[in-house]
């Protein structure tokens, strides 16, 4: 089972698992527009926040910030004691699961990734989020596989028209070279036809001028 909880601002979805057992499907099944959360040092839920397709963590809204890190401070044993604690947060895609590990535990593959920040205790604001959780069993396997197929796709889209814009850029290149070589040799042909003319005139202008003398 997953809880869901809809931000404050309503534009996006939390979630987090029922217990550590729940909490490896979520490790194993995210999507990368995923968000994790976790109190440092301390045992609490792995909240997630998704985020929405093409956003960083730098495009989390400090209203939506708090709310994540509100929320897994109340889920925390120890941490819903403290005034305020430090929490861990990273994309999805950078957590780490090893075969030594035990239920709920996680590594980083890149910790440089991990960022840090405090929450002072805001039951307020988890009342609030509480109101919206919403008890779910979803395909979570299924649900990643749809996603990175749907990227795939997109993917392949976006190749697609990047490959015709560049067919079609080069056609208007090949077709401007063959506009300028056009406009060169009727330039050239016109700069010919009046030398001729030119020639044609003067040896006009001599023969009339033998003739005046004959």
């Amino acid at each position: 089972m997953v809880y869901y909880f809809t931000t404050r601002c309503g534009e996006y979805t939390i979630y987090m698992g029922k217990d550590k057992y729940e909490n490896e499907s979520l490790i194993k099944y995210g999507l990368p527009e995923d968000c994790w959360f976790h109190v440092d040092d301390l045992s609490s839920a792995h909240v997630y926040l998704r985020l929405k397709p093409g956003q960083t963590m730098d495009d989390i809204p400090e209203d939506c910030m708090t709310d994540c890190c509100s929320l897994v401070k109340a889920n925390s044993i120890a941490g819903c004691k403290k005034s305020s604690v430090y929490i861990v947060y990273t994309r999805w895609k950078n957590l780490k699961k090893t075969a030594d590990m035990v239920d709920g535990q996680v590594g980083y593959h890149r910790p440089e990734n991990v960022r840090r920040t405090n929450i002072e205790k805001n039951n307020t604001i988890v009342r609030q989020l509480e109101k919206t959780k919403k008890e779910l069993y979803p395909d979570l396997a299924k649900a990643q596989q749809d996603r990175l197929r749907e990227i795939q796709m997109q993917k392949k889209e976006q190749r697609r028209a990047e490959e015709k814009a560049k067919k079609l850029e080069a056609l208007e290149r090949a077709k401007e070279k063959e506009e300028r070589s056009y406009d060169r040799i009727h330039g050239e042909e016109g700069m010919t036809s009046n030398k001729d003319m030119a020639a044609t005139a003067d040896a006009t202008a001599a023969e009339e001028f033998e003739d005046d003398f004959m």
